[in-house]
């Protein structure tokens, strides 16, 4: 068997847990196309709803390519899980700027926040869990740990469209707010749950041989 610190990705608990505690706020980013278009193409005025194409492949990619490498460089000196429970918070939160209603001002905000979220936690995920693996298992680990996000990609397309039609439905009363309640709220497992492991998750990365900077 796997000498002590060479145990497979999915014999450690750690890893495991580091990598599906992500698992909520990963449907946040399923949603960005199971959920957010038909949302806006239902709630919005068509002037809107015309654009949001341009909301999703403009506001979020020039976010990504411009905070990514400054985002990073300014939070260098921070623990990674740090940034990782900081920047998961941020992208949960911004779902609730939906929950009062539809409203413009809050929806180029929340692809705004949200992007911001994305850059701070996103190229983190991946340092992490090479921080996390045993020398001479990076590319394991590494292919392991995107297996939440396809989990989270499965099993979101299986009630987003359900909850639409209850919440959302394309004729009759409307509930958006609820609906990105109940996203927000689920979201928000993620940072709360790497918060509330982090002294026992940090040990077994600051046990590793590549110890991160506080």
């Amino acid at each position: 068997p796997p000498a002590a610190g060479q145990r497979a990705p999915y014999k450690d608990p750690r890893f495991l847990f580091f990598i599906f505690a992500l698992l909520p706020v990963r449907t946040l980013f399923a949603h960005q196309w199971l959920t957010m278009p038909e949302y806006v193409l239902r709630s919005y005025p068509h002037e809107i709803a015309d654009r949001m194409e341009w909301l999703v492949d403009s506001v979020n990619p020039l976010v990504i390519f411009f905070g990514v490498p400054t985002l990073t460089a300014l939070t260098k000196r921070y623990h990674v899980l740090t940034m990782m429970i900081i920047g998961s918070l941020v992208t949960s939160l911004s779902t609730f700027l939906l929950v009062p209603g539809p409203q413009t001002s809050m929806l180029i905000a929340y692809f705004v926040i949200f992007s911001i979220g994305e850059a701070l936690w996103s190229s983190r995920f991946y340092e992490y869990a090479a921080e996390l693996a045993p020398p001479g298992r990076v590319a394991e680990y590494m292919g392991v740990a995107m297996l939440p996000w396809f989990v989270a990609k499965s099993t979101t397309g299986f009630y987003s469209g359900f909850l639409l039609e209850i919440f959302v439905p394309k004729d009759g009363p409307k509930s958006t707010g609820t609906l990105w309640l109940l996203y927000g709220a689920f979201a928000m497992l993620s940072p709360l749950s790497l918060f509330a492991a982090r002294r026992w998750i940090r040990t077994g990365m600051d046990a590793g041989a590549k110890p991160s900077a506080t």
